[in-house]
């Protein structure tokens, strides 16, 4: 650990900040902080910057509540910029994008960048525009029960390729009901972060029974 005078802060007192979402790992946003906004920032364990169009400094959700909790914060090897995980509640950016950076200037061609965050806005996108000939759009256009429908058959497709130990054939399933269960999830407004909270919120329960059976407490 290193503390905060070993840093090096620029002419105007500030040191380049960038914020990443601790469980997707994309890239939030860029700030900049000084002493005493990182000081508030570890204090408060919630990012604080200092703006540098208002000469101030500002709590990251204190008007929008959108906040972002702190993780970790961690220097560069020249300790003269930051990259600070975060767990956010909401949108990153002030115009309402999850992330600031979504304005895409080149990408290698052969590169396909998949994700299930990227297939998930593409089916945002289908809900949104409902391009004809799309069989997202038919699911969306026949709306909750045949979504439901496609789940529970594609559930027993699973069930009926891993009975058959037929690997190949249950990843294809699984592959199959992955992307009906995000259907269901747009469908629904559920994102994914949602989802990977309530999994982290498991996983946090479950480090806490282990920890109780190893020092013999219990509740």
């Amino acid at each position: 650990m290193i503390n905060i005078d070993e840093l090096k802060f620029d002419g105007n007192g500030l040191i380049p900040a960038i914020v990443v979402d601790a469980i997707t790992k994309k890239v939030l946003t860029l700030a900049y902080m000084n002493r005493e906004s990182l000081k508030i920032s570890i204090k408060k364990g919630k990012t604080c910057f200092f703006s540098r169009s208002r000469g101030k400094l500002w709590l990251k959700g204190e008007t929008s509540g959108n906040y972002q909790k702190i993780v970790s914060i961690v220097a560069d090897c020249d300790k003269d910029a930051l990259v600070i995980l975060v767990e956010k509640e909401g949108p990153a950016c002030h115009l309402g994008t999850d992330s600031c950076f979504e304005n895409p200037i080149w990408q290698e061609r052969n590169f396909s960048g998949y994700s299930i965050d990227s297939l998930f806005e593409l089916l945002k996108g289908r809900k949104k525009d409902l391009p004809e000939g799309s069989y997202t759009t038919y699911l969306f256009q026949k709306g909750i029960d045949k979504i439901l429908k496609k789940v529970g058959e594609e559930s027993t497709e699973v069930i009926i390729a891993a009975k058959s130990n037929d690997k190949k054939e249950t990843i294809y399933e699984i592959a199959d009901l992955a992307y009906h269960v995000l259907v269901l999830m747009a469908e629904m407004g559920i994102t994914p972060d949602e989802i990977r909270q309530e999994l982290d919120s498991r996983h946090i329960i479950d480090h806490k029974v282990k920890q109780e059976k190893m020092t013999g407490k219990k509740k």
